[in-house]
This record gives structure tokens, sequence and C-alpha cells, in this order.
């Protein structure tokens, strides 16, 4: 017999939450939060110099906010999107799990983690998705659940910034475990999970089933155009200045851009070069950016397991890098964007596409770090493995490096 855990742990993960993303980004991809008449700030919000705090209270706070705050944006997605009606409506485990959301396994408690192993929960019951979130064990989900003639009812719901920048390790079962924070999760399909609502038309379920797993358009939003990127690591950025791809401003700078014009969330953001400027009493943004960017800068970048690379091969490989690559791989996080570099698209044999939606209009060099961990590559995903990118790079440069160099400069990047 399938446990319903109604007034203990639900069984059910599915497409309630997914529904809800995607009426929620649906929404989110039509509209942003109302600009301010006030006049915009010259320097873009999050831009300036900072220094971190890493004490241990700071840090706490800080992965918080990463891991739980919603901002305030559940007055978009629960006030506006009413997403929390579909999500207690409609679904379930099963298919929340195959596009990618992730539940964290030590958020279950021993006795439902046991019924499930011995398949006694209905992971098809959207009561179960309800429970989940009512143990907070969903990534990146925030419910209010409040319990009403011995009833669940999700009254409230909200995106954190772990929707897209957490994955768990499927210790338990694929796509339930202990966080990983920072590493990008690139099995979370958004774009499909929007293309399942009713409420977008055929020309945009098109759009929407175009990105994939792994991507998102920041932007999408904001100009009307569509060129899904990578989702990125949160990891090994203490020592990067720009964290974008387009290097439009330090981490805090693209914390408060997501937080505000994407998730939604209650607060303040500026940037006259993209003609930005919304401001929202009280800012829920603004003062929790220094904690969450100290908490970011303590992630680090995960080691390449032993045995994972040609250590051999890696070390001959690392001698063709510093030959061909580190030009522009330069510094200890091997990009010449810290010291202010850009390259334009056809400099480095890119798509512009994306580029010209930006402030720059070009391409900063992607800081190297456990890339064994999160392919696809580039800033679209164009290259599925790092064989691809070394093959780019060759044909785009004329290195005319052997097949054999070519096989060893892969196994040294495989081994940062």
């Amino acid at each position: 017999m399938l446990m319903r855990f109604g007034k203990g742990v639900a069984a059910s993960l599915d497409i309630s939450l997914f529904g809800f993303i995607a009426a929620l980004v649906i929404t989110t991809a039509c509209s942003t939060p109302s600009p301010s008449s006030q006049p915009s700030p010259q320097t873009p919000t999050g831009a300036g110099a900072a220094t971190d705090d890493f004490s241990p209270a700071t840090l706490a706070a800080g992965q918080r906010v990463f891991r739980f705050d919603t901002f305030g944006d559940e007055q978009f997605w629960t006030d506006t999107a009413r997403m929390h009606e579909v999500v207690q409506r409609s679904v379930s485990p099963t298919t929340a799990l195959s596009v990618g959301l992730k539940v964290d396994a030590d958020a279950i408690p021993a006795d439902v983690a046991a019924a499930i192993k011995a398949g006694k929960v209905d992971l098809n019951d959207p009561a179960t998705t309800v429970t989940l979130l009512k143990l907070n064990a969903v990534v990146g989900l925030q419910g209010t659940v409040t319990t009403v003639n011995g009833k669940d009812n999700l009254t409230r719901l909200g995106i954190t910034c772990a929707l897209c920048h957490s994955t768990v390790d499927d210790s338990f079962s694929k796509g339930i475990g202990h966080r990983k924070d920072g590493w990008p999760n690139r099995d979370l399909n958004v774009g499909a999970i929007i293309a399942l609502s009713p409420a977008v038309t055929p020309a945009q379920k098109a759009v929407y089933n175009s990105w994939g797993p792994g991507k998102y358009d920041p932007r999408f939003n904001i100009d009307g155009k569509s060129n899904p990127l990578v989702l990125p690591p949160a990891y090994g950025l203490a020592q990067v200045r720009n964290e974008t791809y387009t290097a439009e401003g330090p981490i805090s700078y693209w914390n408060a851009y997501v937080a505000v014009t994407q998730m939604h969330g209650h607060g303040n953001f500026s940037d006259p070069r993209l003609g930005i400027n919304i401001r929202q009493s009280p800012d829920m943004v603004g003062p929790k950016l220094a904690s969450l960017r100290a908490y970011q800068h303590s992630i680090a970048a995960p080691s390449a397991a032993a045995g994972s690379f040609d250590a051999d091969a890696a070390a001959r490989g690392r001698a063709t890098f510093n030959q061909n690559c580190v030009t522009c791989h330069v510094g200890v996080n091997n990009t010449d964007n810290n010291s202010g570099v850009l390259h334009s698209p056809s400099e480095v044999g890119q798509d512009a596409a994306y580029a010209m939606r930006t402030a720059n209009m070009a391409y900063r060099t992607t800081p190297l770090r456990a890339l064994w961990q999160h392919p696809p590559y580039f800033h679209d995903g164009s290259a599925a493995t790092l064989e691809a990118v070394v093959t780019h790079y060759n044909d785009f440069k004329r290195l005319n490096l052997s097949a054999g160099q070519q096989r060893d400069l892969v196994q040294y990047l495989k081994s940062l």
C-alpha cells in the first residue's frame, strides 16, 4: 500500500513545482518589475569595490540567503502568477525529478526516507510535493504550508538562488541527495517546465522547448530575444573580477540583477547602460548582497577525482597550454578579464547574438575551474565536450596542434 504523507510527510515532488516554475517563468519572460521614476544611479547596482567578511556569522547568513531567501519574490510567483495553486493541484515527484528539480535528502525524516526506499510512497501524488515543501526539502523552492482540518495547503511559493546554482550528489537516488552549493543544475530544464503551461502560445512553447536542460536566457523578459546561456558554476569565484559571461559587473551586480529582474524579488536594481532602473521599498535584496557574496566566494571549486584524467598526459598538456593558451588564460583563475580585457565575438569565434544584447557587447575569457564537472562549454553550450573546445580553438586560432597534443591538452583541462 502506497503511503500518502498528509500530516507527516508527503510523497510527491512532481510537476506542481515545475508547473509553478513554468508559469512563473512564463510570466517572467513577458514582464519585469515596473521601472522607477526616480533618477537612475550612475553606478550599476553592486558594481562598486567590496571587501568580503568571512566570519562564521557572515558565512552562515550568506548560506541562508543563497539556499532559502526569496527576496520577497512570492509577490510575483504567488500573488501574480498563482503558481502555488498549480503546485497544490498537479505536481508529482516523478515528473519534477525528470525535469531536473532536486531534493535535499538531509531534510527528509528517516522514517519517510525508509518508506521511499521501500516503495511505500506514491511519487505521483501532488500532496507529496506540498509535504516536501513543508519540510523545506525542495532545493531552490520555498513554500508556506498551512494545515486546515488535517490537510496541508500551499499558500505561498517563491524561488531562491539555489534553484539554478545548486544540485545534489544523488546519494539517496537520482535527484535526491546532499546539497552541493555552487554546482550548476545542468539537469534543470527551465524551458520545458515553462512550456508545460497552457498560458503560453505555440510560438512561446517553441522558444522555451528550444532551450534544453541547463540553459536559461536572463534577458528574454527584457528584450524579447532568445539566446539561452549555460547555467554557470557559482564556485571558485573568489579571485574572479566579473562573474558573468559578458563581464558587466562583479558577483554582487549579477546577484542583484537576477534577484530583482529575473526572480522578481522586492528590491532595487539599476544599470544605466541597459536602461534599467527598478526601485522598490523596502529593499529586500541590497542589504543581503554582502553576506551572499562572501558565502559564494567561500565555495571552492571541486577538485578532479584521482584517476579521472591521465596525469602523465596532463603534464604534457600543461606545456602545450602554456605555449598556446596563456595569452588569455592568465593568473590564478586563468582569465585576462581580471585586468579588464574583453574579447569581441569574432576574436574568439563565438556567436555574437547574446553579446550584442549586453552592455559590453563582448565576452570575457572564462575562468577555468572544475571543467570536468560542468559540460557543455562556452557561454551557449555549443561545445559538448572538452575535446570540442580544443578542436574549436585549434582550428579557429590555427594552432596546428597534433592529435597527440590535443589529447594531452584535454587531459590537462580535465585536471583543473
